[in-house]
């Protein structure tokens, strides 16, 4: 190995880590030890590395790699997601791009497939590098597409049984339709938001003379207009769809109607005849309490006319056209084209009774944008009410008894059980060329449909002879269908011997799944349910929901809006000029380039520099709290920058003062420096494994930081200096191998975290303690068991030491005395105990805070002015005579005594608040600290009375 560089330049070393750790086998299974599974949620084919993907892989990673190195047999499966209607939206764009003249149709089925398997060859390969670049600890070999052989075999698996069991059927039913995509599209991808509109009120003429009594009355009763009308007033956002109407329909209890039901009305500009029918649906108090019913499209009239056996007559193409079931001068017109006819004629026939703005909720594809038909149409559905059941209670439990499957935090189960328990049956069918085919054929002449593993089962389970022309389902099923059977399709099912040799029975179930709150309906649920029924286990134990990462002012990251982190540019480092283009490329609108460009720059004057992968990575383990959503600050990364860099320094101080030297096995402390430090040492890895155990990266993240930074770096290496300097040689010898031995354990506690610069320094330390492993990331992690020792009472003495010495360097601080400038130390008070530790840790004091001399008064009388800090009960005078002046003394006192008083006051003020529900210990350790401040207050004031 290489001498450790002088300053920390990640770039010098993380790729080349990387490189040697996948070349050396060290992300694969073991084979040996309690199995570790985590599987990777797989992105699209289509996209890259985003601020998302990075969170979420950095905790996985973290979870790998602390559990290989506790001896677990781990498997990181990772893979990527053929994501059907995304990849043929990014592809049919790249196609017009070229300008070649190609489309998605002039090329047909095959050759535009073989077009999207040469985009994910290229978008594939760019996310593995870049998870590389991330410190992803993967097991590559394994790496998984969802349209390889293996993964598609257990899709046609799946897909027989379902429906040998009853479960996948196909009919004809009503389904979110994007016109854009020409494809069905499921609840959970449409978006509905408030827009403006209108209301428009249409009479519907009653057939065969037909007349009654309309009478309408004010808020108070009192009757306003009574006159006779033979038609009735029916309310619509969207005339167009009249022409598919095929009732109205009216409160069964409405006496207004009653005896109009069963009779019928004239269908404007059709000429049809549709019946009146009563359904409890019908809100008598809106409108006029008549309603038109078009169950084509419309969900709810969909419902109605299920319900009474009414005709369902579909009025479009699949790019929301009319089609031939409206009249003829209406056909091939855009909906709203259609919309604007229909309109024209009922005025001029004098039947558009009423025009009013209207808000209402329109349902958008949250791909393309476009307003979603409801549309009637034959697709696959899976029945979802057993599945959900069985769902549910894996998670809920039953008869008391815990769930098989954890939450974390476990208050997403009430989202979980809310959808699980309204949840409609499954249309799993594209209207797509991109996924996977349904495994159907129909007979070119009956019409006959047959389920099968292939054409060849097909025709011989149902005896079809080859004059039998078969042609197979044209639909692919959607993404979220081949995704939910990521756990075991993996893992080899349904291929015995591809089980046997991708470790099913030992990797299934896996431990944990990490995953965003937000695909709890789309993955979440469907791996639980579908692992269940196909295989009898579940598919993980736990389901870690990660919040989502928004920018630094809580807004939602997109490219509209010019916010958008990459994380390879926080790793590397990107100039402000292609920051700015990255940001506004592909933007049409000048104004929104403009504003964008002119938000980058000011956020970005200088570009963003290069951080380094574990300076993000910590970064977003200190981000990783419970909550929904998490802003992503880049001072937080520019923090940690420097915390890598506090590292790397303290590092090189160990290794410039132990040159040449050689230690094995376990230290023998000698000085409490040393004992103080492996006390800490054994907490700090006890609470890092509590924080693991619990999700918590958090609280990890703060505590090895804490201990990292002002534990180790900031005391233990001031501490050792007085022994490494000393004559002493054995205590310096004792003190060259802890300061070596906590470090390297400190290497590894952050290992998980910071893979890269821990293992960097760690090369640096292993042959100076003889270890024999070629790598850190096989190092075993810390545990408190193995720095235990009777260290309380050097703690207890160094927690002393650390409190008088931080004292006396605020007094120095806040008297502007030089460093460099000796001075002398008068003490006065205490107890034995301090006299015990002044006289134990003198050269200690006096190497530390540059004292020319220590000196104990007998008592307060005649003590000279001197600048005062107050530790327990002594006192720690530094006489001002020819180093300050009065006045300030008398400031900086007063700004100490007005410090103090507040302090008194909040431990005062929270012993008041506290009630019988406060551990007891927690009140002892308030009441201490009051004491403590009692204390120091009434020393302060005593001296400033001197002055």
């Amino acid at each position: 190995m290489t001498q450790l560089a002088s300053s920390y330049d990640p770039k010098t070393f993380e790729t080349e880590l990387y490189d040697s750790w996948e070349k050396a086998g060290h992300f694969k299974p073991s084979g040996k030890g309690e199995p570790y599974t985590i599987l990777l949620p797989p992105p699209n084919v289509t996209g890259t590395l985003h601020m998302g993907h990075a969170f979420q892989q950095t905790l996985m990673d973290a979870l790998v790699r602390y559990h290989r190195m506790r001896g677990y047999d781990t498997l990181w499966q990772v893979g990527t997601d053929h994501a059907g209607i995304a990849t043929e939206m990014v592809v049919s764009r790249n196609l017009a791009l070229e300008g070649k003249g190609q489309t998605r149709d002039s090329l047909g089925r095959e050759g535009f497939i073989g077009k999207v398997w040469e985009w994910k060859q290229h978008s594939g390969d760019t996310i593995e590098r870049q998870m590389r670049r991330l410190g992803t600890s993967a097991d590559w070999s394994r790496s998984t597409f969802t349209m390889d052989p293996q993964p598609s075999e257990a899709v046609i698996e799946a897909f027989v049984r379902w429906h040998e069991q009853g479960l996948i059927y196909r009919g004809q039913r009503l389904v979110n339709w994007d016109p854009v995509l020409k494809t069905a599209i499921s609840d959970l991808e449409v978006e509905s938001a408030e827009e403006d509109g209108f209301l428009w009120s249409i009479a519907y003429t009653l057939d065969e003379g037909l007349s009654y009594e309309h009478v309408e009355r004010d808020a108070d009763g009192v009757e306003t207009l009574r006159e006779t009308r033979d038609y009735l007033v029916v309310a619509t956002t969207r005339p167009e769809t009249l022409l598919g109407d095929t009732a109205v329909m009216v409160h069964p209890e409405d006496e207004r109607y009653a005896h109009l039901v069963g009779k019928s009305v004239v269908l404007p500009l059709t000429g049809r005849r549709v019946p009146v029918i009563a359904d409890d649906y019908v809100d008598r108090a809106f409108g006029t309490g008549v309603v038109k019913v078009t169950p084509a499209h419309d969900f709810n009239d969909y419902q109605v006319g299920v319900r009474h056996g009414l005709p369902m007559i579909n009025l479009f193409t699949p790019v929301a056209a009319i089609n031939d079931n409206a009249p003829e001068r209406f056909r091939g017109l855009d909906r709203y084209d259609a919309r604007k006819a229909v309109l024209g004629e009922l005025e001029d026939l004098g039947i558009l009774v009423e025009t009013k703005a209207h808000k209402l909720q329109v349902p958008r594809g949250d791909r393309t944008g476009q307003v979603i038909e409801p549309y009637l149409t034959d697709q696959w559905f899976v029945k979802m009410d057993e599945l959900a059941r069985r769902g549910l209670e894996l998670v809920e439990g039953t008869d008391g008894k815990p769930g098989a499957i954890g939450f974390v935090p476990p208050n997403w189960i009430n989202t979980y059980r809310h959808w699980m328990g309204n949840i409609q049956d499954w249309c799993i069918s594209r209207q797509l060329w991109w996924g996977h085919r349904i495994p159907a054929w129909f007979d070119a002449a009956t019409g006959a449909c047959y389920v099968g593993r292939s054409e060849a089962e097909v025709r011989q389970n149902n005896a079809l002879g080859a004059q039998v022309v078969l042609n197979q389902e044209s639909d692919v099923l959607e993404t979220w269908f081949s995704s939910q059977l990521w756990p075991f399709s993996t893992l080899g099912w349904p291929n015995p011997q591809a089980m046997a040799e991708r470790g099913f029975d030992r990797y299934l179930p896996s431990s944990v799944l990490v995953t965003g709150f937000d695909i709890i309906f789309f993955w979440v649920a469907r791996m639980i349910m579908a692992t269940d029924n196909l295989t009898g286990k579940i598919p993980f134990k736990d389901v870690y929901f990660t919040g989502l990462i928004r920018d630094g002012q809580g807004q939602k990251m997109s490219k509209s809006k010019g916010n958008v982190l990459d994380p390879l540019d926080i790793i590397d480092g990107i100039s402000i000029d292609d920051l700015v283009a990255k940001r506004t490329g592909g933007l049409m609108q000048p104004r929104m380039v403009e504003k964008i460009e002119k938000a980058t720059r000011k956020e970005f004057p200088a570009g963003i520099a290069a951080h380094g992968a574990d300076a993000l990575r910590f970064t977003i383990a200190a981000l990783a709290t419970h909550g929904r959503d998490i802003k992503f600050d880049m001072s937080r990364a520019e923090g940690y920058k420097n915390f890598c860099n506090k590292l790397w320094n303290a590092s090189r101080f160990a290794l410039m003062n132990t040159e040449g030297a050689a230690f094995t096995g376990v230290p023998s402390p000698r000085t409490d420096a040393e004992r103080w430090i492996l006390a800490r040492l054994a907490a700090v890895s006890a609470e890092a494994q509590g924080h693991y155990a619990n999700y918590r990266f958090d609280l990890l993240a703060q505590c090895l930081y804490e201990f990292a930074w002002n534990e180790f770096c900031d005391w233990f290496l001031e501490l050792s200096k007085p022994a490494l300097n000393a004559s002493d040689a054995a205590d310096a010898h004792s003190t060259r191998h802890t300061l070596l031995y906590v470090l390297e354990a400190l290497l590894r506690l952050l290992h998980p975290l910071t893979p890269f610069i821990t293992e960097q320094l760690w090369q640096q330390l292993a042959p100076r303690l003889g270890l024999a492993e070629t790598t850190l990331s096989l190092r075993p992690y810390p545990t408190a068991a193995e720095f235990q020792g009777d260290f309380a009472q050097a703690e207890a003495d160094v927690e002393w030491l650390k409190a008088a010495i931080s004292a006396l360097r605020r007094v120095r601080s806040e008297l502007n005395v030089a460093p460099s400038r000796l001075v002398p130390l008068r003490l006065l008070g205490g107890l034995e105990l301090d006299r015990v530790r002044v006289q134990r840790y003198s050269a200690s004091l006096s190497f530390l805070l540059k004292l020319d001399s220590i000196q104990w008064l007998d008592d307060a009388a005649g003590t000279p002015p001197a600048a005062t800090a107050i530790v327990g009960e002594l006192k720690l005078l530094v006489p001002l005579e020819g180093l300050v002046d009065l006045g300030a003394e008398r400031a900086r006192l007063d700004k100490e005594i007005a410090r103090v008083e507040s302090e008194k006051e909040k431990s005062e003020t929270k012993l008041s608040r506290f009630t019988d529900k406060v551990p007891p210990a927690v009140i002892e350790q308030e009441r201490v600290r009051l004491v403590e401040w009692t204390a120091q207050l009434a020393g302060l004031v005593e001296q400033r009375a001197k002055l």
